[in-house]
């Protein structure tokens, strides 16, 4: 899905806003997320997932193809870690999709 997708998403379930304005509020929200993780702070969405900016530290590594040794530079990295709701959610639309997956009957004796 693409911003534009979104965008278009928030035009067409909230009917109060113009296209313009949807844009504005998706780019609103990202920005938002942009500066909340910039400042260092975890950002929680419930239901959905959280996420996280963690630091990195300098470190060893080998170039792939010379094999010669480089120094990695520190740097941080997102990361996101689902709700168990999300995952639920998505395990249950993954379950209804295959139409093989029947429950197991337990052995009769």
């Amino acid at each position: 899905m693409t911003k534009a997708e979104i965008v278009q998403a928030v035009y067409s379930r909230l009917g109060g806003f113009s296209k313009k304005e949807s844009a504005d509020l998706v780019d609103l929200v990202f920005e938002t997320m942009k500066e909340t993780l910039g400042r260092g702070e975890k950002i929680k969405i419930s239901g959905f997932g959280n996420f996280v900016l963690r630091d990195k530290r300098q470190r060893q590594g080998r170039n792939p193809q010379t094999g010669e040794p480089i120094t990695i530079t520190e740097r941080r990295v997102l990361n996101f870690k689902a709700s168990q709701l999300l995952k639920e959610a998505l395990n249950d639309a993954v379950a209804e999709a295959s139409p093989a997956a029947e429950p197991l009957q337990p052995a009769k004796v």
